[in-house]
């Protein structure tokens, strides 16, 4: 039965392949059959073998052309593959080819005319049985026993011949290839490491395989051999994406596997397993409190085994009255920091994610390290490509027992970021030595710090500055200077971060003087990190200088920085400077100590005239002003004789009166001008002894008949009578306007000094009388003239 079938398959295979072949063949009917032949409109060419030769053969190519011949400057010739073969000036031309590789040949007949080529003809020669073709025959068999074996055979040819293929012996089971099964995975609740797959396939499947892995990496876990629809995985990585693979046949040990089926996922979370890597720097505020600042490293993913929502910080003070689980501090950043009591803490930090808390650290600050020794000869190399060797030896014998040793580091402060944070790394107490290669960049000076533990305490540091790599600084310090004794004081600020381009190792300031003969002096300061300031002395006086500033790191010296230009004054300058500061400060220290101001302000009293130290006296005070409100009460002047009407306030009418002035005994009416004869003032007298004063009496009161020499001392009042009995309003005139038309002449008295005036004060408004000489009616203030010497003190 089996043989009666693969035969007739065998025969028809052989048949359609060489069918097939023969369709294909390029020899036309025409041909003879000794060779093959192209005959076109402009030519014929021919060769001496068939279209299909074997490697190896030598065929010869000709080419015959139509009248009419080409000129004579045409040539004819023969190309492959636009390679010429030859060429010849006629009608015809031939040559000899060696056919070496498989594959299609083509050969072309061209006509060339100087620098054209026209197409005559041409001719294609296939070497063997080798084709470029990637088309590939197939068949469809029906009707196949599930338990039988069959072989089958596949015949090609062409006009070369025919080849058989080698025999194939199968059966459906080795050929049949399964689809992929459907599963389901299950991870279970107590334990995120573990899962179990469930799987099923319609071509009922007798064996599976699985493989998985995490997305981050590119190998795979196997496991084979499955019987069953159903596995567990153990050992999972926690909160972990991975990718899980099923395929499956349907033999265990013949035919084909399915493709894989994937599928994606991440494990669930669980409790974190990972210690936390802490560190603390602290600072005292004031002789009360201190500024602890925390550090710390965040987990790997493999110890987080989850996501950390947040961070708890407690603050326990064995000295203090806190609670017995110590002040907690909840916070998601990686830093905490906190003033608190000045006294030592035990800090514990932990991490936490959805299923708990990662194992407590704790660390031990304390105030007094003194008994903590710190390494020694701590040094830094620069090992480029973003690295530094840190060397140390170990610290003095101590009582404590050395546990391990801290190396931190962090670049130099910026002005944007006073306090960077820092980056550190634990060593255990075997190590003398390590590189540091993180957040480590080129250019750039770091302050780096080697603590010893102590168990879980630090003790000093030992601190040095490294780099990577250097380059010289790209700018100059800015200088300042200042005059200071025989020379100046140079200061200079820092030169910004980015600017130093690594550690500055000193500073050259350069001084040179004006007249270009002499080279500049120079003064070095080679500990860069000494106060930003020197003093140059011995310097001319009134020699002009030019100064200016450099810095250097292990590569070189930088650029100058800004220029000065000074010159130093002379010795008398100064000296006269220093005396005048010199007074005025011990001027200012008299004042602030009563016997001594007391004293400097009678030697002012002596120097400075005695009308300058007196108060100015408050017109409400004086004598005159008191009388005058008694007095007020026996004025008999009607308001009729001020006003226009009863009932109008208008401004009366002024009477032209006379105004008489006389010396000696004078009638009845008379002015007199005092000038402070009386009282307690301190005024000189106006004339010498026994001498009459010629100034003018005040007139006599119309009440009393009584001179005003006492109720107004320091006023001129005049009232003017008629011939008839009616009084005339009465006017206080000003003493500045009218003093050079009413006053005498200044006289001399014995002692020769002229007689003193009363200036007006400034201080005072000309308008303070006139509360008190109002009275019933309207009153014109025409002049007011003031003696100083009735001021009663």
């Amino acid at each position: 039965m089996l043989f009666a079938w693969i035969v007739p398959a065998a025969i028809w295979l052989l048949v359609h392949c060489t069918a097939e072949a023969c369709s294909k063949g390029n020899v036309p009917a025409s041909k003879p059959p000794c060779g093959a032949a192209e005959i076109c409109d402009k030519g014929t060419m021919t060769a001496n073998t068939t279209s299909h030769v074997q490697p190896g053969t030598s065929i010869t190519l000709s080419c015959q052309l139509k009248p009419p011949r080409p000129t004579e400057q045409c040539k004819i010739a023969l190309f492959f593959n636009s390679s010429e073969l030859v060429s010849d000036h006629g009608s015809s031309v031939s040559t000899g080819f060696l056919v070496r590789t498989y594959g299609k040949h083509m050969f072309t007949c061209k006509t060339v005319c100087e620098y054209k080529r026209r197409l005559i003809c041409g001719i294609d020669i296939e070497s063997g049985k080798e084709s470029l073709n990637k088309k590939f025959g197939s068949l469809a068999l029906s009707k196949l026993n599930f338990d039988a074996t069959y072989t089958v055979v596949v015949a090609a040819s062409n006009e070369l011949g025919s080849a058989l293929s080698r025999p194939l012996a199968f059966m459906l089971i080795d050929i049949v290839k399964p689809h992929p099964p459907n599963f389901l995975v299950e991870f279970d609740n107590s334990s995120a490491t573990s899962c179990t797959f469930f799987w099923h396939d319609e071509a009922q499947a007798r064996h599976w395989r699985l493989r998985y892995r995490p997305l981050t990496r590119h190998t795979w876990s196997t496991v084979e051999s499955l019987n069953s629809e159903k596995c567990s995985l153990h050992g999972l990585e926690p909160h972990t994406a991975y990718e899980f693979q099923v395929s499956c046949k349907i033999h265990p040990e013949r035919g084909l596997w399915s493709n894989w089926r994937s599928y994606q996922t991440r494990t669930p979370e669980a409790v974190p397993t990972g210690l936390l890597d802490v560190w603390y720097r602290r600072q005292d505020v004031d002789s009360q409190q201190q500024n602890i600042s925390l550090f710390w490293k965040a987990l790997s993913r493999s110890e987080a085994r989850g996501r950390i929502l947040r961070y708890t910080v407690t603050f326990k003070a064995p000295g203090l009255r806190s609670p017995p689980a110590g002040e907690a501090h909840v916070t998601t950043q990686t830093s905490l920091a906190r003033v608190v009591p000045r006294v030592g803490y035990k800090i514990t930090v932990t991490a936490e994610n959805s299923r708990g808390r990662s194992p407590p650290v704790s660390i031990v600050t304390d105030l007094d390290t003194q008994a903590l020794p710190p390494p020694r000869k701590v040094s830094a190399v620069a090992m480029g490509n973003g690295s530094i060797l840190v060397s140390w030896d170990a610290p003095v014998a101590s009582a404590a027992s050395l546990s391990g040793y801290v190396v931190e580091w962090a670049d130099t402060p910026r002005s944007s970021c006073p306090q960077p944070c820092p980056a550190w790394v634990k060593l255990p107490a075997s190590n003398l030595s390590a590189v540091i290669a993180e957040h480590i960049k080129d250019d750039v000076c770091y302050q780096i710090s080697v603590f010893a533990l102590y168990r879980d305490r630090a003790g000093q540091a030992a601190s040095v500055r490294g780099y990577s790599r250097a380059k010289a600084p790209s700018a100059g310090p800015r200088t300042y200077t200042t005059p200071w004794a025989d020379g100046i004081l140079v200061s200079w600020e820092a030169i910004p971060a980015p600017q130093q381009r690594g550690c500055i190792t000193g500073y050259r300031i350069y001084l040179q003087k004006n007249d270009g003969r002499a080279a500049p002096r120079v003064y070095a300061v080679s500990n860069a990190s000494a106060p930003r300031s020197l003093h140059i002395a011995e310097l001319q006086p009134g020699q002009p200088y030019t100064l200016w500033m450099t810095a250097s790191t292990a590569a070189g010296e930088g650029p100058r920085g800004n220029t000065q230009l000074l010159c130093l004054e002379s010795a008398g300058h100064w000296m006269a400077a220093v005396l005048t500061c010199s007074f005025l400060i011990i001027l200012a220290c008299m004042c602030y100590i009563p016997p001594a101001r007391k004293l400097l302000y009678s030697l002012l009293s002596v120097l400075v005239p005695q009308w300058q130290s007196k108060a100015i006296p408050d017109p409400a005070n004086a004598t005159w002003a008191k009388n005058y409100l008694s007095m007020k009460a026996e004025l008999s002047l009607p308001p009729s004789l001020f006003l226009h009407s009863a009932g109008s306030f208008e401004e009366p009418e002024t009477t032209q009166v006379e105004e008489t002035l006389v010396k000696g005994e004078p009638p009845a009416l008379r002015d007199k001008l005092l000038l402070g004869s009386g009282g307690n003032g301190d005024w000189p007298p106006a004339s010498g002894p026994g001498q009459e004063e010629p100034g003018y009496k005040a007139l006599p009161s119309p009440a009393d008949g009584e001179v005003y020499e006492q109720q107004l001392p320091d006023l001129y009042k005049r009232i003017g009578v008629e011939e008839h009995t009616q009084t005339v309003s009465e006017y206080i005139t000003n003493p500045i306007a009218d003093t050079a038309a009413t006053r005498p002449p200044p006289a001399t008295g014995a002692t020769g000094l002229p007689e003193l005036e009363c200036s007006p004060l400034a201080g005072f408004p000309t308008t303070f009388l006139t509360p008190i000489l109002s009275c019933e009616g309207n009153l014109t203030l025409d002049r007011v003239k003031i003696n100083c010497s009735s001021f009663t003190m």
